[in-house]
């Protein structure tokens, strides 16, 4: 919009001062040049090589690549379209960085959770876990996953439900669900044995928490390859384009890391959602998030979990937890 008002305008003049004039000129000139604020950047940016690669980039790195609703959205929405594009034989999933950078920092609960009726927060919870890992579980196409970074919670046990996982050296995987009063989720309370062992899985789920290297998790069999963070995108590539032309059943039937019984990973998706909406809104939950507020010195926050905790007999009958 441009607003002109000239000095010399017959209708102004005899009613207005000098100053007064070049006041509203000037704020004239500020709204006809004021800048139409820019559009977002995509949080999820797609690329498809000519040998049918798609690169699937988490691309929101100030916030450490967190899963907010509008990148789990987009991601949703990529995964749909890669899922039918006949040029996408291959998809890739990685992040950008700025350096020292994370690959993910999990899902970002400030960026997910929004104010609403415990009832309807109970089935939210549950039906937003399950569509998360499940996109990854009956994707038709094999995945990759490229860590280029730190990886929490979720990112990591996504990354276990793909096909092959490359690390870089400066990766690291933290599952911190007991210390937070969380059951495991992402299939990670059967996938893990599955691909680690027994000893393994536990201390990754269990209270030590345990966060290996790309290194290490090489050894553990958390994933498939750890190599420098510059060879890291060559490498998923090559290895990509490596499967496309060998087709076959190779581009045709999932391996989800060598667990190929798919709909017994989706059945264990299903019950960890459920256990998850519990404990979401359980007394250890909250009291964990008071006090991890509390450290920060987000004091409000803070006040506002304790202040669930002491009134939960009032509220916690109003949903119906699935243990029941």
């Amino acid at each position: 919009m441009s607003i002109l008002i000239r000095s010399s305008s017959l209708s102004l003049q005899p009613f207005l001062r000098s100053q007064q004039l070049q006041q509203l000129q000037q704020s004239a000139r500020l709204l006809s040049t004021k800048k139409t604020p820019r559009a977002r950047a995509p949080l999820i940016l797609s690329t498809t090589s000519d040998k049918g690669v798609t690169t699937l980039t988490m691309n929101n790195p100030k916030k450490l690549n967190g899963w907010t609703e509008p990148m789990m959205l987009e991601m949703q929405a990529a995964f749909k379209s890669c899922a039918t594009d006949p040029k996408t034989k291959v998809l890739i999933l990685t992040s950008s960085q700025e350096k020292p950078g994370y690959y993910c920092a999990g899902v970002d609960l400030s960026g997910t959770i929004k104010p609403m009726h415990f009832k309807d927060l109970h089935l939210m919870i549950k039906s937003s876990n399950q569509t998360t890992f499940e996109q990854f579980l009956v994707f038709p196409k094999p995945i990759i996953v490229a860590v280029n970074g730190p990886a929490i919670g979720a990112s990591v046990t996504t990354a276990t439900l793909s096909d092959a996982v490359i690390a870089a050296e400066e990766a690291t995987f933290s599952t911190p669900f007991a210390r937070l009063g969380v059951p495991p989720e992402g299939c990670s309370s059967v996938h893990f044995d599955f691909m680690m062992g027994e000893e393994n899985a536990q201390r990754m789920l269990g209270e030590e928490g345990f966060a290996p290297t790309g290194k290490e998790a090489k050894e553990m069999n958390l994933v498939d390859e750890c190599v420098p963070l510059e060879e890291l995108m060559p490498t998923a590539v090559a290895l990509a384009e490596k499967w496309i032309e060998e087709g076959g059943a190779r581009l045709e039937k999932r391996s989800h890391r060598g667990n190929t019984d798919t709909n017994t990973l989706v059945a264990v998706n299903e019950q960890e959602s459920k256990d998850l909406a519990d404990a979401f809104l359980g007394a250890k939950f909250l009291s964990v998030q008071a006090e991890f507020l509390e450290k920060k010195g987000k004091t409000v926050p803070s006040l506002v979990f304790k202040a669930l905790i002491a009134t939960r007999f009032l509220w916690k009958n109003l949903y119906t937890p699935y243990a029941k």
